[in-house]
Order: structure tokens, then C-alpha cells, then sequence
């Protein structure tokens, strides 16, 4: 256990940001899943209009340390392939 008054602090902040995080990631896994959900079930608008939300909520992920960009990056990628390929 921590000793110093700041150790404690850092314990508790990196606790809190750790359920922040957690939430930000299931958020974005949840987009990225409809998208692909879309895509399987070859709604081509649907697909578009969910790659274009989950697009940004990536993007923002990014902006918020999150995700690395490369990974973010490669997902929508992938996704925006898979959407023009319908």
C-alpha cells in the first residue's frame, strides 16, 4: 500500500480513470459491433450510417487516450472496406 499522501491520490485517480476508460472502450466495441452486424446482414445504408457514428466515437476514443491511433486507424479501415464492398 501507498505511504505518501500523493501515492494515495495517484491510487485513487488511476482507479477512477481505469471505470472511465472501461466504459469509453465497451462504448465504442458497442458501435463497431453494429456496424459489422449491418454489414453481415448486407444493409448497405444501414452499414454506412453506423460506420460514419462509430467513425467518430473511434476518432474521439483517439483523442481521449483510449485507443492507440494506429489500432483506431486499421479499424476504420476495415470497416470502410468492408461497407464499400456491399
Amino acid at each position: 500500500m501507498a505511504n505518501h499522501k500523493s501515492a494515495k491520490t495517484r491510487i485513487n485517480r488511476n482507479n477512477k480513470r481505469s471505470l472511465i476508460n472501461g466504459a469509453r472502450k465497451s462504448r465504442v466495441r458497442t458501435f463497431v459491433k453494429k456496424v459489422e452486424a449491418a454489414i453481415v446482414a448486407g444493409d448497405k445504408e444501414v452499414a454506412a450510417a453506423a460506420f460514419k457514428i462509430a467513425e467518430s466515437e473511434l476518432m474521439r476514443s483517439v483523442r481521449k487516450g483510449v485507443f492507440p491511433m494506429n489500432k483506431v486507424a486499421r479499424t476504420v479501415s476495415n470497416l470502410s472496406k468492408k461497407v464499400k464492398a456491399l
